[in-house]
């Protein structure tokens, strides 16, 4: 199941309470975005002990705009992100988001 984020608050709460989750910038508007969030939706379905969130860029800019500036991660949208121990550990964007790379880079950094 996907959760939605909206606030720095949120974010800063999960990098203190999970050990590892996965992140994804969404925007609302775009094909290429939709596409991936499709994808990720399905990799969360089929691994649901995986924590997986996502944040609408539209609704959320300031909060996707600290989320760069934070890690120095380039913005991108649409845009995954795997956390671990409180830092970015893997990110990937537009088609290389898909369900199989979400899971063999969640695999490979057990």
């Amino acid at each position: 199941m996907l959760n939605k984020m909206d606030t720095l608050e949120q974010l800063e709460e999960l990098l203190n309470k999970e050990e590892k989750f996965f992140l994804l910038k969404h925007s609302l508007t775009c094909p290429i975005s939709h596409a991936a969030y499709q994808e990720y939706q399905k990799f969360a379905d089929e691994n649901q002990e995986v924590p997986t969130y996502y944040l609408a860029v539209q609704d959320s800019r300031p909060l996707s705009d600290a989320i760069a500036e934070k890690f120095q991660i380039k913005h991108e949208s649409p845009q995954a992100i795997l956390f671990a121990n409180g830092n970015p550990l893997w990110n990937a964007s537009h088609w290389k988001i898909t369900k199989r790379s979400l899971a063999s880079t969640f695999t490979d950094n057990r």
